[in-house]
């Protein structure tokens, strides 16, 4: 059995983009206020971050995930990632500003595009692979009334990313999402499944899903003698929707045991 994901790629849908089926989530390199975990933790060092991220390439990811609301992430992966850009596969967004301890957003085409520019200044590259909005909740409004996704077509045409879509929290926006758009990310895990008429649409449209809280955020747990790790990716990967699920772990143990769990899953499955 493999123990890696190296052989294990996949499409992100239809956008032409190869992804480790599980993503490396970066906000605990770059924030640790209003976060909901169920335990507290220390930003790495740049040294720590760098290991973390060798691992992963090591074990066969090639898919990280951060955003503008995940603190000083990006500024720190620019640095991180030198010399490595074509090993990755960079999702970010746009939408959620994170200040002073708050959230708040801003999805008008002027902050759309300001943003995305300064993810590409902040991430060292001329383009973002997938850039989604990261709603608020009111997922059919965001879609429907703000010019954030008309803006994001507008910058894929130009190429300063290769496709969009919406980090949403709703079935009726993540629909419209890959409707008008490539790729959603929602949550599905042990205990929320209500998402799952997006993940289905998807499979028969060709269209992308990454999974976020996968593992409830750290919170998966299941009765004494079921190994909740597993039991969440067999979950996720037993859908055909599913392209990758997002694990935010900074602990090098944790990261290897959840690929090598990751891999078993999928060479059972296949």
């Amino acid at each position: 059995m493999k123990s890696t994901l190296h052989d294990l790629h996949r499409p992100l849908g239809s956008t032409g983009l190869m992804v480790s089926p599980l993503g490396l989530g970066t906000v605990k390199l770059g924030r640790d206020q209003g976060v909901k975990y169920p335990n507290g933790f220390t930003i790495p060092d740049d040294a720590r971050a760098l290991a973390l991220l060798r691992q992963a390439r090591e074990l066969g990811i090639n898919l990280i995930d951060t955003a503008p609301a995940y603190g000083v992430s990006e500024q720190r992966l620019g640095p991180l990632l030198r010399g490595q850009r074509d090993e990755w596969v960079i999702v970010s967004k746009t939408g959620e500003e994170f200040e002073g301890g708050q959230s708040h957003f801003d999805f008008s085409p002027a902050h759309t595009r300001l943003s995305v520019e300064r993810s590409l200044k902040r991430l060292e590259t001329d383009r973002i692979d997938l850039l989604l909005v990261h709603s608020d909740g009111n997922d059919l409004s965001v879609l429907r009334d703000t010019g954030v996704y008309e803006t994001l077509a507008s910058l894929k045409r130009e190429g300063k990313i290769l496709a969009y879509g919406l980090s949403g929290k709703t079935v009726e926006g993540g629909l419209l999402a890959l409707e008008l758009g490539d790729c959603a990310m929602v949550t599905y895990n042990l205990s929320e499944q209500g998402e799952k008429p997006v993940l289905d649409y998807a499979a028969s449209h060709a269209k992308g899903i990454l999974i976020k809280k996968a593992l409830a955020s750290g919170h998966a747990c299941l009765a004494e003698g079921v190994d909740p790790v597993r039991a969440s990716f067999e979950l996720i990967f037993d859908h055909p929707g599913v392209s990758s699920a997002i694990v935010g772990t900074i602990n090098p143990a944790h990261l290897a045991a959840n690929v090598a769990t990751a891999a078993a899953v999928l060479q059972d499955i296949c």
